[in-house]
């Protein structure tokens, strides 16, 4: 008889990591969206020279969360304060589980009264629904899934279009899409604009480091409102951004996407594990790279070492909170960038035409993740570990290959390390990898984010600011 849930097919499995790694899921898809528009490359440099168009209405979760208990519910499942969190404003929600430790993380919008969205992944928003059905709370939600990844000519639809314009040159384009002036508000405060002729909402972000504005609104305007921002856009140097490349971005702004969720283990997630479907990210999500441990729960992580320890607050209640208050936050590891040795990609790249050996991992640009959540080890001169690396691949801003992760506190910038490419044993059976060797790469730890103009632009405080 088939899993009729994760707790199952987990129990089914017997090795936990065993079948998370070995996970025939496949690669990880941004839908819809054309890969390319130009090429990668051109994309990629726009937004640091010119503006982009991101298209993000296909590969999030939204989850349209509205009632009396509504605050509430987020309030006790987000490691976030939400004291301060009037209509119009946004804040990036993280829950974790009992023992502290990551589920996954989102943009939460507060867009009226008693009345919120959260944009991500689906580990954070499973857990909301999770609780949204469970808790007892006073809610109404309504669970808007991202796109199909292979639509394969079928009709697509989402409750939202979601756009942004960003780069140097944003905000003139922004200007002349709603016609006037428009204010820059601080970073992550929401108000409106007009895009021919209709009003929108719009948040202020800044994905690549310049001041920009995310904006969406009813999907049936979607092409309309598209066409018009790039129209208006054409004589500023945009260009719309393929998938591709934007999976990319956050090599230079420094967000780890896809942590694995930490839901495998402990009897006070049972239920959990036994509400979620056997189709589930969770019960299909692959891990790949070379670190490997036969427990599971050493790929988990916790808020520091993902760079959210700045947005803890120990002002509510939250699951989670007891185990984070026994953490000293000066002994856990830090998130960096990894820039990968030129000399040594080289090599790896180049294996591609060894005739003579199976070569190392291919080293896919711009992204070269080959698995839904990667953990590669970062090693010292003596073969410690004493990092992992969760997200690679290049920018073509740099010039370089680039990872982000964390390291041992006492690790210093700028200190040279290895970090341990493909997998052992000549790689795992996913479908995303053929036999390789595995190659030690030298990298140099660096501030995250690793773009400059990132880091002097990002709101002061914030885990991208560079004072931080």
């Amino acid at each position: 008889m088939a899993a009729k849930n994760l707790q199952e097919i987990l129990e089914e499995s017997g090795n936990t990591v065993e079948l998370l790694r070995n996970s025939q899921l496949g690669a990880y898809i941004y839908p819809v969206v054309p890969a390319e528009f130009s090429n990668w490359r051109r994309e990629m440099k726009a937004w640091r020279d010119s503006a982009v168009l991101f298209d993000q209405s296909h590969h999030m979760v939204n989850l349209f969360i509205k009632g009396p208990d509504a605050l509430r519910m987020l309030s006790d499942t987000g490691i976030n304060s939400v004291a301060n969190f009037p209509v119009n404003m946004a804040k990036q929600f993280v829950p974790v589980t009992p023992a502290g430790n990551v589920i996954g993380d989102g943009i939460l919008f507060h867009e009226g009264e008693d009345e919120y969205v959260y944009v991500g992944r689906a580990p954070g928003a499973n857990w909301l629904l999770f609780q949204a059905e469970t808790g007892g709370y006073k809610v109404d939600v309504v669970h808007d899934d991202r796109s199909p990844s292979r639509p394969y000519g079928k009709a697509v639809s989402r409750k939202y279009w979601r756009l942004q314009i960003q780069g140097p040159n944003a905000w003139p384009v922004i200007e002349k899409v709603n016609g006037g002036p428009v204010e820059q508000l601080r970073f992550f405060r929401m108000a409106t604009m007009k895009v021919d002729g209709t009003t929108v909402r719009t948040l202020r972000h800044g994905m690549a480091g310049a001041p920009g504005l995310e904006l969406w609104g009813p999907y049936e305007d979607y092409e309309r409102i598209r066409n018009a921002i790039l129209e208006a856009g054409a004589e500023f140097g945009m260009l719309p951004v393929g998938s591709r490349a934007y999976a990319a971005n956050t090599l230079e702004s420094g967000w780890i996407p896809s942590p694995l969720p930490s839901i495998y283990t402990g009897e006070e997630l049972r239920a959990y594990r036994e509400w979620l479907a056997p189709n589930s990210y969770e019960a299909t999500n692959a891990i790949a790279g070379s670190f490997v441990s036969d427990n599971v729960e050493d790929y988990y992580t916790n808020p520091f070492q993902l760079g959210y320890g700045s947005f803890i607050k120990y002002d509510h209640d939250f699951i989670g909170r007891s185990a984070l208050e026994k953490i000293d936050p000066s002994t856990q590891q830090k998130k960096v960038t990894f820039a990968w040795n030129g000399e040594d990609m080289g090599k790896v790249v180049a294996s591609i035409f060894d005739t003579e050996s199976d070569g190392y991992q291919f080293f896919d640009v711009p992204i070269a993740n080959y698995g839904s959540t990667s953990m590669d080890s970062i090693i010292d001169a003596d073969g410690k570990v004493v990092g992992k690396s969760m997200f690679s691949g290049y920018s073509p801003n740099e010039r370089r290959a680039l990872s982000l992760g964390f390291v041992d506190h006492d690790i210093e910038i700028g200190q040279e390390l290895r970090l341990i490419w493909g997998e052992p044993d000549g790689g795992t059976r996913k479908l995303t990898v053929e036999p390789h060797e595995q190659y030690a790469v030298r990298v140099v730890v660096s501030p995250v984010p690793y773009s400059t103009v990132v880091r002097t632009s990002y709101a002061p405080g914030g885990w991208r600011a560079a004072n931080a």
